[in-house]
């Protein structure tokens, strides 16, 4: 058993199935990390809880069960992707713009007897057409301040669903700065959830978003635009 699972089985409670998957997640991390630079993390305790831990926090919103369809938005080296589809009866798709990050994520998938998708491409063309409200939850973690990312991520999201940003310690903050914007986009924060980070001065939050109806057909607009004026 990797090291950094046996740390994190210190505070959190997961099973040795859940254990030996996220074990093999840990092991192809710390072996390939040199190679991709999947994080800049390096001890086994920080891994074990800015990245296993932190991602698996997702769970305390009780949303991730009955095999619903989940889309991790820029998921770079896999995470939350790989801890969340390794502990929870999930659909899940990774995307990413970067071809070499998905295929770390898929390989490593593969080998900790996980069943997941990939997505290569942007988030604001992908939700146009093909993917527009395909998903019952999108989730994203530190890619961008809220009130960017929730037009990146809400196209994605069914009528009904829910998307739920990973933030730090500004989390609550940043919900506020993006109220307008989760509005126009058809959505309400339903929770902020509290997380704080064993081992750590972190104190993260989940911004809960509940989209109660569809985002208007305008959105997402081009990147150049998301970026420099926010809704």
């Amino acid at each position: 058993m990797n090291n950094c699972v046996n740390i994190l089985r210190q505070y959190l409670d997961v099973t040795d199935a859940q254990a030996a998957r996220l074990s093999v997640i840990c092991d192809r991390l710390q072996e390939m990390n040199g190679v991709l630079n999947l994080t800049a993390l390096k001890t086994d305790e920080d891994i074990a809880m800015l990245h296993l831990y932190d991602s698996l926090t997702l769970m305390q919103t009780n949303l991730f069960d009955g095999g619903k369809s989940v889309i991790d938005i820029g998921c770079g080296g896999g995470f939350p992707t790989l801890p969340l589809a390794a502990c929870c009866d999930v659909r899940m798709t990774a995307n990413d713009s970067t071809a070499k990050k998905l295929k770390f994520v898929s390989d490593t998938a593969l080998q900790a007897g996980i069943t997941l998708d990939t997505l290569c491409g942007r988030a604001e063309e992908l939700a146009v057409k093909e993917y527009r409200q395909k998903y019952d939850i999108a989730v994203s973690r530190g890619v961008a301040r809220l009130n960017i990312l929730v037009e990146w991520c809400m196209p994605f999201v069914k009528q009904g669903g829910y998307f739920v940003a990973l933030k730090g310690r500004g989390g609550r903050e940043e919900a506020e700065e993006a109220k307008n914007g989760i509005k126009i986009l058809g959505g309400e924060i339903a929770d902020i959830i509290t997380c704080p980070i064993p081992l750590t001065d972190h104190e993260h939050a989940l911004i809960v978003i509940h989209k109660t109806c569809e985002t208007p057909a305008i959105y997402p607009r081009q990147n150049s635009k998301i970026t420099k004026k926010p809704l």
